[in-house]
């Protein structure tokens, strides 16, 4: 008889993050990319060491976390990276493909009365262009939020609707902009897109223009820094493709810029008989000696 592997519970989101800071210095351009890099680059360590056991590699690293500012300096960085000055609001980029996809008709009647509804995953901001379209009634949450309309909320820790109440309770679009990268392992990333889904809710709207009736919603706007698609050593296109279809997306929109990728997975629902009967593991797609090693593994 073959025992079936039990899926390892993630590791919650507010475990890995550090201390806020207290001092909000405004940065340069090239000291916010490298903030966000070293915030990076010390959140795998420390998730590293708390994987590990290694209790006094994690103290000296949240002491290096707390040192570079901790998440309030990092939670800044990325706010002024959203700046209209520097152009970095990447829900616009979804508000461009939304106003492609609805006919001016529906968008009147939208703004009139019932809103589409989006949870906003990691949110920073209220005034971004999905917050200003008119169009979306946004729930947005932070692990600690610095503005009163942003719920402090753990994602892997919020209540997923039941079948009774998802229709109430589910939202149209769910965003994972620049989220799903700061999870610190591959598994915890995978319970993400994975968990995603589930606050999905099916309500018969927005239909494709074409005639051919199928749905434009539900659906996972999903952005991620380019080099975790274009450079990983263990990620590429085909492959994280073939992971959104195993869980049940369907790619309607996509870009690629040189600093980001931006995706719109349209949700089908649940792939009969799929789940456990595959996964997808830590496997090498692109070998070089440059690459990063960026990944998802989905169990």
């Amino acid at each position: 008889m073959v025992t079936k592997k039990k899926r390892k519970k993630p590791h919650l989101l507010s475990h890995t993050r550090p201390p806020i800071a207290s001092q909000r210095p405004s940065l340069s351009s090239q000291a916010t990319r490298s903030l966000i890099r070293k915030h990076h680059n010390l959140q795998k360590q420390l998730h590293s060491a708390v994987s590990n056991g290694d209790a006094v590699a994690a103290e000296s690293i949240q002491l290096q976390l707390a040192a570079s500012g901790g998440l309030q300096k990092y939670q800044e960085a990325s706010i002024q990276g959203q700046s209209a000055e520097r152009g970095g609001d990447t829900s616009k980029v979804l508000m461009d493909w939304m106003d492609g996809l609805l006919s001016p008709t529906y968008k009147h009647n939208v703004m009139g009365s019932d809103k589409l509804k989006m949870l906003e995953v990691g949110a920073l901001k209220v005034d971004n262009a999905c917050s200003r379209s008119g169009i979306f009634d946004v729930t947005r949450i932070d692990l600690r939020s610095q503005h009163p309309e942003i719920e402090t909320r753990d994602f892997m820790e919020m209540p997923m609707p039941s079948n009774g109440s998802i229709a109430k309770d589910g939202f149209d679009v769910v965003s994972l902009s620049l989220v799903v990268n700061y999870v610190g392992d591959a598994v915890g990333r995978g319970e993400m897109l994975r968990r995603a889904a589930s606050f999905l809710r099916f309500t018969g709207q927005l239909q494709q223009e074409d005639g051919t009736g199928v749905s434009i919603l539900p659906a996972l706007f999903l952005v991620l820094p380019a080099p975790c698609v274009t450079n990983s050593r263990y990620l590429d296109e085909e492959r994280l493709e073939a992971m959104m279809t195993f869980l049940g997306y369907v790619k309607s929109k996509a870009k690629m810029g040189k600093k980001l990728v931006y995706y719109l997975w349209r949700y089908q629902g649940a792939r009969a008989g799929g789940e456990g009967k595959m996964g997808f593991k830590k496997q090498e797609v692109r070998p070089g000696r440059k690459r990063n090693n960026f990944t998802i593994v989905l169990q």
